[in-house]
């Protein structure tokens, strides 16, 4: 049986943070909850959760909300991704959460099973938005930088862009290897195809270069 992913919930509201764990379905655990900007970096450091369900309008810290919370997370970005859940489906908002590092943008008029959806998509490494609210990501970034980063993944093979994801999210040989069920020796070749292909030196510039593009 797969281990549910777990979640931690931030809102400033608590009945608002019961709804949505009542909502939750079995496939999600939610291990922790927080009301203020602090409190949520404090329980994502602790519980280290592989996905945070974020408001973007939080008190405290230094009046950033949720983009603050995901800048002061950066030590456990690779483990934990954020998708923000707001009242609030205003362009700067969106744009603001998602320059920030979120993987994904939902308001609250989405439904408990499509939270549940949303939560494993994100854990898997998808981008989730409510569909009104793509436009504005796409607005905000261009199609340039997505035509250029599809241009260059074309280069590598199925495999060696499993193999790509899982090294840039900080992930060892070892543990790729374990996680895509090949042996080291085979990581390390795919790992030497895409540093060439992308003309990259190291696996510190591939995590730049896919944290750049937005692929983690």
């Amino acid at each position: 049986m797969t281990e549910p992913i777990t979640v931690v919930v931030v809102d400033d509201h608590a009945i608002f943070r019961s709804g949505v764990k009542a909502d939750l379905d079995s496939r999600v655990r939610v291990v922790g909850e927080a009301a203020t900007v602090e409190e949520a970096i404090a329980v994502i450091r602790e519980q280290q959760p592989q996905v945070v369900l974020l408001d973007v309008h939080l008190p405290g810290g230094k009046g950033g909300g949720g983009a603050e919370v995901i800048a002061g997370c950066g030590d456990v970005r690779q483990s934990t991704r954020f998708l923000a859940l707001s009242v609030s489906d205003s362009a700067e908002d969106v744009v603001t959460v998602i320059r920030a590092g979120a993987r994904g943008y939902v308001t609250k008029t989405i439904t408990g099973a499509d939270i549940s959806n949303a939560v494993l998509r994100v854990a898997s490494g998808d981008a989730v938005f409510s569909p009104r609210l793509a436009g504005f990501v796409l607005d905000a970034f261009g199609t340039a930088a997505v035509a250029a980063a599809d241009s260059e993944l074309d280069r590598l093979s199925a495999r060696e862009l499993e193999v790509m994801r899982l090294i840039a999210r900080g992930y060892s040989y070892k543990e790729v290897a374990k996680e895509l069920f090949i042996s080291i020796k085979t990581v390390e070749t795919h790992v030497s195809a895409v540093l060439r292909k992308l003309q990259l030196s190291s696996r510190h510039e591939l995590t730049r270069w896919a944290a750049e593009r937005r692929l983690l």
